[in-house]
This record gives C-alpha cells, structure tokens and sequence, in this order.
C-alpha cells in the first residue's frame, strides 16, 4: 500500500477513535440527564446505546491502527 493510502487509513482510524470517545460521552451526559430526571430505564438505554455505538467505533479505529503497525 503507497504511504498517501495508508497516511488516510490513519487519519480514518484516529478519527474513528475520536468520535467514538464523543459518542460515548454524548451518551454518558444524556444518562446522567435524564436519571435525574427520574427516568431510569430510558437513562440506561441512551447509556448502553453510546457505550455499544461509541465503543465499537473506538475499537474498529484501533484495529485498523494496530493493523497499519502505528500502534
């Protein structure tokens, strides 16, 4: 692979990892929202929904890091 392709793979991977980092975040703070609130299982599901989506973004970035050898 030419180093422009794998220059953007990075970039991809490290994006991937940032908006992962926000999304889980994103749903952390709509959580903590709406627990106050008193709705309790409508916090956990915006909680688990931002760890499930959020995480799997960071993860996939990491792996392709990890298989372009930068990690």
């Amino acid at each position: 692979m030419s180093t422009d392709g794998r220059k953007w793979l990075w970039y991809l991977a490290k994006l991937l990892e940032g908006v992962g980092m926000v999304v889980v975040l994103v749903g952390l703070m709509m959580s903590i929202g709406l627990g106050l609130d008193g709705e309790s299982l409508k916090s956990q599901s915006y909680e688990g929904y931002g760890l499930a989506w959020g995480g799997g973004m960071f993860v996939f970035g990491w792996i392709l890091e990890r298989i372009l050898g930068t990690r």
